[in-house]
């Protein structure tokens, strides 16, 4: 996690909306269907929009993930990893189970 985004992850209101519209998805990756793992922000936060909750807890902003499909969008573009590979909840590289 980056430093700046630090203290919005762990603030009261990021939690009830990731928990509320995580349960509202029923919990389930909307773009594979597999379990979902991750409330991903599809307009990426950076600095600049940190503070604004029109991007940070806007749920027309956020999607359920499940962990492959989140590793797919950040990292699949840059080719860091071979076919089969893909980064675990805690960024330690491991093979797909899917």
């Amino acid at each position: 996690m980056k430093d700046y985004a630090k203290k919005f992850y762990k603030s009261k209101e990021w939690k009830k909306c990731r928990d509320s519209y995580f349960k509202y998805k029923l919990g389930i990756c909307e773009r594979c269907g597999a379990n979902g793992d991750i409330v991903h922000h599809k307009n990426y936060i950076h600095p600049g929009n940190i503070n604004d909750p029109e991007v940070t807890l806007n749920w027309a902003n956020l999607e359920v993930l499940c962990q492959e499909c989140h590793n797919r969008e950040h990292f699949e573009k840059y080719s860091w990893t071979r076919e089969g590979l893909i980064f675990n909840a805690v960024g330690d590289l491991v093979e797909s189970v899917k």
